[in-house]
């Protein structure tokens, strides 16, 4: 692993975050504090020491001072971040690589295989204050950095994302700019030359969920809301739930006024812009590579296919599957979910739709013993968020131990000590297995031909 990634690249964001995690898998090694400095242990611990006010502020506070200044976007090298991501990885050769859309399942799929993966999208955030419940300023505000940064790089485009429900601490201090590429560039093609072995494989992570946009220029776009606890109708439209919300965070508005859609464009931070798939597809055909898309329409479509998939190994490698590891966002261990002998549930996110598929999981499946679960904490009481109960009565359908990893239920969710804790307690939950030889593709296609079609996920040649 090499290097500090560029500064104006986001650390705690799913792309970035999520590379890490398979990196350090990749290079023998688990996933602490998401990667970051171990000092930041200590730090987050003391956070929960204070008033909730004060830790929302602190945590909104350390989001803008990984942020860059808008007058530097022309900085901005999209070629300077695919280089430092693809110098996170062995140098070693793969049977098998994958590309695209951001998704905590098919990391651990990615894990499995012991294969490198490329996002197409990444976070830059851009430190300018705004009102969170002022969409149109928020655009305004954002329009002469966006042009600036796309000038500089032509093999981009912006996705201006503005949530004031989940993201809304941050929103008062960052611009959240969501960029994906079109192409894919120097450093992504050297990296496929080096190390994709001849007649390998490139899997194209293809998300298909997309959300209403208002085209602002040539590649930008700006997006009102993200997937979440809201509906695309309440984001634009408002209701019960909008009135309720605004009303308890103070705001002097009862519904927020975004600037018209005139389209729909991929989700901001979970969908693929397919010309990027293009470029795949012709890189693949010169090089005598295959190309094979797996294809979904909402993120979390994968969790289910992959959780299985660990089930059915575990099985073929003689160890007993009953524990199931429950992840949230950027919270994952692909490491120790191994070393555990543990099934993964990747979660989107910590809202109601998330626990909704969790339990739609648990009660088409056979109970397992143990149940484990991390909780992103994100500060705010978002619509949509689920009382903790709702999560622990997810825990008790374990027919014994079960248990959150690393969440203080008190302070959640502003509880941003989890941040350090769950690697603690993931130390504390019995039982070892020796990490595995390399899921091979030839068992990989054996199970998706088993499943005969009982996912929402397509593998598309």
């Amino acid at each position: 692993m090499r290097g500090a990634p560029p500064p104006y690249l986001a650390n705690f964001d799913s792309a970035s975050a999520m590379l890490r995690a398979l990196s350090r898998f990749l290079n023998g090694k688990d996933f602490p504090a998401l990667g970051q400095s171990r000092l930041l242990e200590p730090l987050t611990q003391m956070v929960n020491w204070l008033p909730s006010t004060a830790r929302k502020k602190i945590f909104a506070l350390g989001g803008s001072f990984e942020a860059v200044a808008p007058e530097k976007m022309p900085q901005v090298s999209a070629e300077a971040v695919a280089h430092w991501m693809v110098n996170q990885y062995p140098r070693r050769q793969y049977p098998a690589m994958m590309i695209g859309s951001s998704n905590g399942a098919l990391i651990h799929l990615c894990a499995a295989l012991q294969i490198p993966w490329l996002p197409q999208t990444y976070l830059i955030p851009v430190r300018q204050s705004t009102d969170p419940d002022d969409p149109k300023q928020a655009l305004k505000l954002g329009r002469k950095a966006g042009q600036a940064l796309l000038e500089a790089n032509p093999e981009l485009q912006l996705h201006h994302m503005h949530d004031p429900s989940q993201d809304r601490l941050m929103v008062q201090y960052i611009t959240y700019f969501r960029v994906k590429r079109r192409c894919l560039g120097p450093s992504y093609e050297r990296f496929l030359k080096d190390h994709l072995a001849p007649g390998g494989t490139l899997f194209v992570v293809d998300c298909q969920r997309t959300w209403p946009t208002t085209q602002v220029g040539e590649r930008y776009v700006f997006q009102h809301g993200a997937v979440g606890g809201v509906s695309e109708e309440e984001y634009l439209q408002g209701g019960p739930r909008v009135n309720h919300f605004l009303e308890r965070m103070g705001s002097s508005v009862r519904h927020w006024e975004p600037p018209t859609p005139d389209g729909e464009s991929p989700e901001a931070e979970w969908g693929f812009e397919p010309l990027l798939g293009e470029d795949i597809k012709a890189f693949a055909k010169r090089q005598g590579h295959h190309v094979k898309r797996i294809v979904f329409s909402q993120p979390e479509q994968v969790s289910p296919l992959v959780a299985d998939l660990y089930q059915w190994w575990y099985g073929q490698r003689g160890i007993l599957s009953n524990r199931l590891l429950i992840e949230s966002f950027i919270l994952m261990e692909p490491w120790w979910t191994l070393r555990l002998g543990a099934v993964p549930f990747w979660m989107v996110f910590n809202m109601e739709p998330s626990a909704q598929r969790l339990e739609n999981y648990l009660n088409s499946r056979a109970p397992y013993d143990n149940i484990h679960m991390m909780l992103f904490a994100h500060g705010v009481e978002s619509i949509g968020l689920p009382p903790i109960e709702r999560w622990q009565a997810l825990l008790k359908q374990a027919r014994g131990v079960n248990g959150f990893i690393g969440v203080d239920t008190k302070s959640y969710p502003s509880d941003f000590s989890t941040f350090a804790r769950y690697h603690k307690d993931l130390h504390k939950i019995h039982g070892r297995h020796p990490l595995p030889s390399p899921l091979s593709l030839n068992q990989l296609y054996e199970f998706l031909a088993q499943a005969d079609n009982r996912y929402a996920v397509h593998w598309r040649s």
